[in-house]
């Protein structure tokens, strides 16, 4: 009786099809402590074991390998995906990767090594990295797997001679992703993971709900996307990589009252609410259908079965009252185990579930119970399974199975008659005292009746009418700190960033302008790039890199008296920061202005106006910018010309174009860097 908790509830007749034994043999997850006794099919099965059903882990990367079996995603998962095309043309990797072997709702997140990427207009430009100086270094394409799809023309433009118009694929669920190489300076700053690895959040397979009038059987472009567990249970047992079932195989009215269980809503420990039974899984089409049964029923708590009439039933993971009673009138022989045996009973159960919360990865729940009372010997068991996404989920879940492994247990043989036919019931009532008086039984071995005897047998635990019932706020506790993702930061952007403009003299004895940069120091390992560009963009960037741990950085020469703009970025194991807003300066070889001009002077003329001045007897004067006013304040004139000449030498311009009136006229001496003298003015004149 140990072992009574491993036995699953499968109700057959003697006259079980070969149909429906392949049923029950992929519905053998009846409950969470569910497994078959099964016969010869089965062993011979097992003599060839299948693939076991993935871990949520086993899809963080995409599997590159010949002819991969199709992958199935059933409600809402994160995984990668097979490929199917991978080819590099001047510079650009094209990626085709297939991410299920079916149609699908569609995609949710796309993710690049597990970065959660934002797209626009199918662009990658969040995070940052991938949208370097607003550059587009990786797109992403997508197909849900239309029963007629359409080819990626990227490809098709890229590749015509291997990959055409017919390269479609039509029913399967895919992405296209191509990445542009970034130059080698910024490769690691683009791609800090080196090549991407895409992977995605989807609403998988549509299915079939027996409670929607406009689902059509026969058509699939009718059906729903659904997170509904018995609903994917039902779809597992009529598609060729389960049951290999038909709905005629199905007797619906049970699959219509599982689904409307599963969408029962519970509260949870947060006071928010949640359907009773929801999840999803991925697998392959080459995975054991009976794991893949197994998780399912687990749990959605499910338990199926073969009804009279050939069909497939299911019990949906609930208590019904009883309608059956066993008492001492027609039982037999009764055998109870009160299941004290500390090899047997458990003191807590632990949980495992898939956590979206944490990027769809395996997480461990709150132990349901006190792994230690009395004893330092720890009793636990654990329940395990894929396709559970809630913490309240799982621990309803382990509540059940604490409840059944610790469980009495029975054994029954009773007289047969149509009146206490249990092959319909997964609850009787038993009334046999003084060992029970009255007590609900949950069934958890296959019914066998025996027509020759006229006798019923069965094994079962002694259950509670509350067994279901949750209370979140005592019961649920509070999940373990999943991992916390921490996204490398990067190189750290320069902060107090300044720029000034210095001179030095060169050969000859001239001067020259050069540009001085700053900046907070952060790290001694970090080496820093200085750029200069000119504004008027006439020539490109020029970079001066600095030397750790200095804190300052140099340009080359500049050209004297031009506008530059500035600006800094950091480097650390060939790769970068963010560079820092531009600062614009102009280069200054000469900061002393020149001595003033003297005499100066203008008189009008027809349309003109002709100045005079003695320029200063400074060695580095070079010219004189002429302003005029209507006014006789230098604030506001305007620059009408540039006359260039030697110090100390009377000197005169004629300027024409002039409007009629009467003006003021200013002479500014410059030196070659353009710095001015104080402006001299001509005084008033007449232009006619």
């Amino acid at each position: 009786m140990t072992g009574l908790e491993l036995i699953p509830l499968i109700v057959s007749s003697a006259a079980t099809t070969v149909a429906a034994a392949n049923a029950l043999y992929l519905g053998t997850a009846a409950l969470l402590y569910g497994g078959l006794a099964a016969g010869l099919g089965f062993v011979s099965k097992a003599l060839t074991p299948k693939p076991s059903v993935p871990k949520p882990e086993d899809g963080t990367y995409n599997l590159k390998q010949s002819v991969p079996s199709l992958p199935i995603v059933l409600g809402r998962v994160k995984k990668a995906g097979d490929y199917v095309f991978l080819e590099e043309k001047n510079g650009t990797a094209f990626h085709v990767i297939v991410t299920a072997g079916h149609r699908i709702q569609g995609f949710v997140k796309h993710y690049l090594h597990d970065e959660e990427v934002g797209l626009v207009g199918g662009g990658v430009v969040s995070p940052s990295h991938f949208h370097l100086d607003n550059d587009t270094y990786v797109v992403i394409d997508k197909r849900v797997g239309l029963p007629a799809e359409t080819a990626y023309a990227t490809i098709v433009g890229s590749f015509p001679t291997i990959w055409s118009n017919n390269h479609r694929g039509d029913g399967l669920a895919s992405i296209m992703m191509y990445c542009v190489t970034a130059s080698s300076k910024d490769y690691l700053t683009v791609f800090p993971n080196q090549m991407p690895e895409h992977s995605s959040v989807m609403d998988g397979k549509l299915l079939f709900d027996p409670r929607d009038p406009d689902h059509d059987p026969d058509d699939e472009g009718t059906w729903t996307f659904s997170t509904n567990l018995a609903l994917m249970r039902l779809w597992h047992l009529t598609s060729p990589y389960g049951g290999k079932l038909s709905l005629d195989d199905m007797y619906l009215p049970d699959w219509g009252n599982a689904a409307n269980i599963c969408d029962e809503i519970v509260t949870n420990r947060g006071g928010g609410t949640e359907p009773r039974y929801q999840g999803g899984m991925w697998f392959r089409a080459n995975s054991d259908p009976v794991e893949v049964g197994k998780i399912l029923d687990q749990a959605a708590e499910l338990v199926v079965y073969e009804r009279a009439d050939g069909r497939i039933g299911v019990h949906a993971g609930e208590y019904v009252a009883p309608t059956t009673l066993f008492n001492r009138t027609n039982i037999t022989s009764f055998g109870l185990n009160a299941n004290v045996d500390p090899s047997t009973s458990v003191l807590a159960v632990r949980g495992r579930f898939t956590d979206p919360s944490d990027l769809y990865n395996t997480n461990d729940a709150a132990i349901y119970g006190n792994p230690y009372v009395g004893e330092d010997t720890e009793r636990t068991t654990t329940v395990e399974n894929v396709a559970v996404q809630s913490h309240n989920h799982m621990q309803r879940l382990q509540k059940l199975a604490y409840l059944r492994r610790n469980a009495p247990r029975v054994s029954i043989t009773a007289h047969y008659d149509l009146d206490n036919d249990p092959s319909y019931d997964r609850f009787v009532r038993v009334q046999y005292g003084p060992k029970l008086s009255d007590a609900i039984v949950e069934i958890t071995s296959k019914v066998t009746i025996s027509l020759r005897d006229m006798t019923v047998t069965f094994s079962g635990i002694v259950a509670s009418a509350e067994m279901y019932e949750f209370d979140a706020s005592i019961e649920e506790g509070e999940p373990g700190s999943s991992i916390v993702v921490i996204t490398p930061p990067g190189v750290p952007t320069p902060t107090g960033f300044n720029v000034v403009i210095q001179q030095e003299v060169v050969a000859g004895g001239s001067t020259a302008a050069y540009a001085l940069a700053g900046w907070d120091h952060v790290s001694d390992s970090l080496t820093y790039e200085f750029e200069a560009e000119k504004t008027s963009a006439s020539t490109g960037p020029q970079s001066t890199i600095s030397t750790a741990p200095n804190d300052q950085v140099r340009s080359g020469y500049l050209a004297d008296g031009t506008q530059y703009k500035f600006r800094l970025r950091a480097w650390a194991g060939g790769a970068s920061s963010a560079w820092t807003a531009y600062e614009t300066l102009t280069a200054t070889a000469d900061p002393t202005p020149p001595g003033v001009v003297v005499g100066a002077g203008a008189v009008g003329g027809s349309a003109q106006a002709s100045f005079s001045w003695t320029a200063p007897n400074s060695a580095n004067y070079a010219a004189v910018r002429i302003y005029i006013n209507t006014s006789n304040t230098f604030a506001g004139s305007t620059l009408v010309a540039t006359e260039y000449g030697p110090p100390n030498i009377a000197d005169g311009r004629v300027v024409t174009g002039l409007t009629a009136g009467t003006k003021y006229g200013f002479i500014v001496a410059i030196n070659a860097s353009g710095v001015a003298a104080t402006a001299q003015a001509t005084g008033s004149f007449t232009v006619t």
